[in-house]
């Protein structure tokens, strides 16, 4: 198969599993067919598929992720050493781990194409995230603590896991218990990488955005703890700071250049 025959063997596949989705028409347009796709991986539960399927999606995922051209630490600039930034899509990446900020369901993002890293991450590495995402909680019993942080294969991604944590939400006034929270966030995913022997950690901009954590205390607090967890544990753990807007870029640029 081809890819666009993987592709509508995939929507059909996904539609069928759908009572209520079953006659929906597929689209003749590319583009609309493959945000059907992606609709309906984001809004599947969490469940067991049997091999063909997993082997189609696997084959076409791959060459989409492919596609969109792979970055690896040679790409990036080294701001320090064993220090980088990068401005991107995190899903990219081909490093040891990527971050993911989860919510505390910590199954993915279930709004269909939303643009958010949760919803790409789980997306671009398939079906098996979310089924991986669900046993882990199934097996802990309840919600994931904010501040901690959990560690996946990354299937079909080009990165070796997805290291996946719970940020604050900021409503309201910062305080000194979000910081903390976010500063446990860095932490812990940096130790659980390292007990992981992950040689590389890309962190996107962990509890911004829609968790309404400012911008510049983030990157603050990130850059503080990685450098007090490197110094105290000496750990050789290369560390990138994924950004996606311009503003942190600088706002990365300006803490880092600082020395």
């Amino acid at each position: 198969m081809n890819q666009n025959e993987k592709r509508l063997y995939l929507i059909k596949r996904l539609l069928k599993e759908q009572p209520r989705y079953r006659n929906m028409q597929i689209p003749m347009d590319t583009d609309q067919q493959k945000s059907m796709l992606r609709s309906l991986m984001n809004i599947r539960m969490p469940g067991i598929m049997d091999e063909e399927f997993i082997s189609v999606q696997d084959e076409y995922l791959q060459q989409v992720n492919a596609e969109k051209g792979i970055v690896t630490l040679l790409d990036m600039e080294a701001i320090q050493p064993d220090i980088y930034i990068w401005k991107g899509d995190i899903t990219r990446l081909q490093v040891g781990a990527i971050v993911n900020a989860a919510n505390s369901g910590m199954t993915g993002c279930y709004q269909p194409c939303h643009n958010c890293i949760d919803n790409c991450i789980h997306t671009y590495a398939g079906i098996q995230l979310r089924l991986t995402c669900a046993k882990i909680m199934k097996a802990q019993g309840c919600e994931e603590p904010t501040g901690q942080a959990k560690i996946t294969p990354a299937y079909n991604l080009p990165c070796d896991y997805v290291i996946h944590t719970v940020g604050p939400i900021v409503q309201g006034k910062l305080t000194e218990k979000h910081e903390a929270l976010l500063e446990s966030c860095y932490r812990s995913c940096l130790e659980i990488a390292d007990a992981n022997r992950v040689d590389s950690i890309a962190f996107c901009c962990i509890s911004t955005g829609v968790f309404m954590f400012p911008n510049k205390r983030a990157a603050e607090i990130a850059v503080k703890t990685m450098k007090d967890y490197k110094e105290k544990t000496g750990s050789s753990i290369k560390v990138i700071f994924n950004v996606f807007k311009e503003q942190d870029e600088e706002i990365y640029r300006k803490l880092l250049n600082k020395g």
